[in-house]
């Protein structure tokens, strides 16, 4: 049975600033996609990039392509990062680059439209890195299951201009971003503890937010006007934010809406490797709630903490995703909180890696998934609740190097997990490093967020 306690929210301290991305890790990075690709049987390996899709590109490099498109192209003893007209310079920031490991060309054709065009074309410099014997990966964003094309291992996810000139130019071009991000193999979806501290910066950054946007909250402000309490710290956003409230779709951002008593409302904060969501009522008692709703805490954010009580339990290194996603079904039933998606995934530079949690999913847990605690109920009486923070699933080796290397991470993430067991009665086992000081706390009243659901 859960209740409502009066607590302060949890403060263990900002965290120092997160190591900066090493020359050694991007060797070793571009290293392991060379190994990965030779065993795929692959001599070269594009990577695509653009605004949207940088991580793959970044996690090598350090580099991302801001507003323009980008290309890596990767063989066996050569590496060519291909930019744009803006982001050429920008290239810089990759210790790569800067050491001379990774070559760039300025490709015309991946900046905006309009801007000055010429020099050589992309189809020029694929050449000279292709053979026409060569067996080439394309890494774009996604890749694709039997029931959703003919020949999954040919349908490519990058634009058509650059996989027309790979087909005339290899002799098979296979889509090869599964090297990077499935579940079980992919190369961005285990984390070291250099990451680890990186992650709960970028945690830390969107909950300190998140925190001041909710503890400013007023009946009758406006949505713009809370926003601009969060005071965003600068580190660059995963998504945009949302707000959302009263029948607005969930995905809205501000749009100058007043928070009026009785509203359901949901919103978010997501910087890179972070995304720290809530939402609740805008109200300070139950009895603020519409009639129908006011058992929302009994019938509805209760048991969802308690079921993300149990998710947390679930969180050790060898437990399947399968049997993850089947308990959660149950402790969420469909009719009463209506969850679609996963429950639960991996989360990097991008909102959404990909997920071992799913249905009939034989994929392990394993130690280094940076996992999200993305589980979104939704009900037509009582809106929804959220308790959506970052994790890492760590064995007992990746806690040692962690305490080792940084120990102020390995307490902070201890302090979390205490609070939550300790004041919340959540199942948090020693495998799960909570990454937000926001865990564990669901605020079902938002106008009073002092009041949390424990179990």
């Amino acid at each position: 049975m859960s209740r409502l306690i009066r607590i302060d929210w949890p403060d263990h301290g900002a965290p120092d600033l997160p190591p900066a991305f090493s020359l050694a890790e991007a060797k070793a990075r571009l290293a392991a996609l060379r190994k990965v690709a030779a065993q795929r049987g692959f001599e070269a390996v594009v990577i695509y990039g653009d605004r949207e899709h940088a991580a793959n590109i970044h996690w090598l490099t350090g580099f991302d392509p801001r507003f323009e498109e980008a290309v890596l192209v990767v063989t066996p003893g050569d590496a060519l990062l291909l930019a744009g007209n803006e982001c050429l310079a920008y290239t810089a920031v990759s210790p790569l680059v800067q050491a001379g490991v990774v070559r760039v060309g300025l490709c015309a054709s991946l900046s905006l439209p309009s801007q000055p065009r010429g020099g050589r074309r992309l189809t020029d410099w694929l050449a000279d890195m292709l053979a026409l014997d060569d067996t080439v990966g394309a890494v774009g964003w996604k890749w694709f299951g039997a029931d959703e094309v003919d020949d999954p291992a040919t349908a490519l996810d990058i634009p058509a201009f650059l996989a027309d000139p790979l087909r005339r130019l290899a002799a098979r071009v296979e889509n090869a971003t599964d090297l990077m991000m499935h579940p079980g193999h992919g190369l961005r979806c285990r984390v070291d503890a250099a990451e680890i501290a990186r992650l709960e910066f970028a945690n830390h950054m969107a909950a300190a937010a998140l925190r001041r946007m909710v503890f400013s909250f007023r009946e009758g402000m406006t949505d713009f006007q809370a926003l601009e309490a969060a005071r965003l710290g600068g580190l660059p956003l995963g998504c945009h934010p949302t707000f959302a409230l009263g029948a607005a779709p969930g995905l809205c951002g501000p749009s100058g809406q007043r928070l009026d008593l009785g509203q359901p409302i949901g919103f978010n904060v997501c910087h890179w490797g972070a995304n720290i969501c809530r939402a609740g009522w805008v109200a300070r008692r139950a009895g603020d709630l519409p009639l129908a709703a006011r058992d929302y805490v009994e019938a509805f954010a209760g048991p969802y903490v308690s079921a993300m009580s149990e998710w947390c339990s679930m969180m050790r290194p060898g437990v399947s995703g399968g049997y993850v996603w089947t308990h959660m079904q149950a402790a969420l039933p469909f009719g009463m909180f209506g969850v679609t998606l996963n429950p639960g995934h991996l989360i990097g530079l991008d909102e959404w890696v990909s997920s071992p949690i799913f249905e009939g999913s034989h994929e392990a847990l394993a130690s280094g998934m940076a996992m999200q605690m993305d589980v979104i109920p939704g009900h037509p009486v009582y809106g929804s609740t959220r308790m959506e923070d970052g994790y890492v699933i760590a064995d007992e080796g990746l806690r040692g190097e962690l305490a080792r290397r940084f120990p102020n991470v390995a307490r902070r993430c201890e302090a979390r997990a205490r609070f939550m067991r300790e004041v919340i009665g959540m199942e948090v086992p020693d495998s799960l490093l909570p990454l937000a000081d926001t865990c564990g706390i669901v605020a079902p009243f938002l106008l009073d967020p002092a009041q949390v659901v424990v179990c």
